[in-house]
Order: C-alpha cells, then structure tokens, then sequence
C-alpha cells in the first residue's frame, strides 16, 4: 500500500489522522497504552484546544501529594501523558487472560515495515487456517502474526465507530486511518525533519555551484 507520508516529500494526512485518533480512542485504548504521547500533541494533527481538553478530561489520572500528603485523582489535562488503560502489566495481564497488550507509541518502528505490517494484521483476520494449524484455545488465526495465532480478537469490526466527515466506516478504511495515526505518534517530528532535509540539500546544492564556479575562475588560466 502506498502511505501518504513516505517518500522524501511524504506528510501526514490531516484527516485520515484525526479519524485514526478516534479510533484508537473508542477502541484500542480500552487495551492498549500510549505512553509516549501528550494529549496536547493532537494540536500538531488538527485537533483544537477545547477539543484536545474535552478529549483529556474524559480521563482520569491520580496525582499528589496534596498538602495533606495524600494522592488524589482529578480529571485529566492537555499537559498528560495519555492515560493508560490499566495501573501495572499485572493488572492488564490479568484483564487479556495472561496476554501483555503492548503499548502502541512506537509499534510502527518496532516492527519491519510497520505501516503495512500493521495495516495487514488490522485486516487478516477473516482468513481460514489451513489444515496443518491447530489453533490453541482462546487464540484466533491471522497470517500475518508470527506463528499464525494471536491473543487479541478482531479489534474492528464495519460500523465499529462513527466518523463525523462522511467517511465509511469499513475495516479497511478504519485500520488505514489508525495506521496513520500510530505512524505520526511514531514520529510526530517527521514533517519538521523532513523540511529541514530539503533545505539542508537545498543550501548544498547551491553552494557547490558556487565553489565549482569560483574554482573554474580561478584555474581557468592555468593549464
């Protein structure tokens, strides 16, 4: 699949991120963590400020010591990390039947071509297994994770949630805006970086001709 944002000029799209954000919002946060992301980071995809509070304040966090020595929990801010869906790995294993939901911050990196690999295992599940797989108890077949058997059900389902722009909701469409999503929370700088390449190569580009002409002057009458 060709992705928006690769290739040297490649850049985020706006849309399918915001869409991606809500996916992992109403589904994959109810498991997974991302624990390398701000809620005021949204800003950087679209995202308004009352929007990004109103997103934060839906979570809550525990904080403190007060003066009384006491922790305490209050609702969410921009300024948050975005908030876990369990305390500890004890707590989220023993929600997932012993499995350890990873955290999604930086899955797109973690694994060989991630954007595919992810957009892939998003959408392999309606496969049958061939005859030589003999799925254990309480996995699900989906080729493209090693070994063939996973912990995790179909995480989308058609309709699963509701996009505000029109746009269908089909697995296809939904697993290819959350793989947009987790590639600019992978690299929220790549835009920036990219930029600053080109007009790295650009300054290059010109100063070489510069010091090729100078160097032409200067030689041009010695033979």
């Amino acid at each position: 699949m060709v992705w928006p944002f690769e290739g040297m000029f490649g850049s985020f799209d706006r849309q399918a991120a915001q869409r991606g954000a809500q996916v992992y919002m109403e589904v994959c946060s109810a498991c997974h963590g991302l624990n390398h992301l701000y809620y005021r980071n949204l800003k950087d995809i679209g995202f308004s400020e009352a929007e990004i509070k109103a997103i934060a304040q839906k979570k809550t966090v525990t904080d403190g010591p007060n003066d009384a020595g006491d922790m305490f929990e209050r609702p969410a801010t921009p300024a948050d990390i975005f908030v876990p869906p369990f305390p500890n790995e004890q707590a989220a294993r023993a929600s997932n039947g012993g499995a350890y939901p990873i955290d999604l911050s930086l899955v797109i990196k973690a694994r060989h071509d991630g954007a595919n690999y992810l957009y892939s295992l998003l959408t392999g599940y309606n496969m049958t297994p061939p005859e030589h797989i003999k799925l254990m108890q309480g996995l699900h077949y989906n080729p493209y994770f090693e070994g063939g058997q996973i912990a995790m059900p179909p995480p989308l389902v058609e309709g699963q949630v509701e996009y505000s722009d029109g746009t269908k909701e089909s697995v296809e469409q939904m697993a290819h805006d959350l793989v947009i999503f987790l590639q600019w929370a992978a690299e929220p700088e790549m835009e920036h970086r990219k930029s600053m390449g080109l007009k790295v190569m650009l300054f290059l580009s010109i100063f070489t001709i510069f010091f090729f002409m100078v160097k032409k002057r200067i030689w041009k009458d010695i033979k």
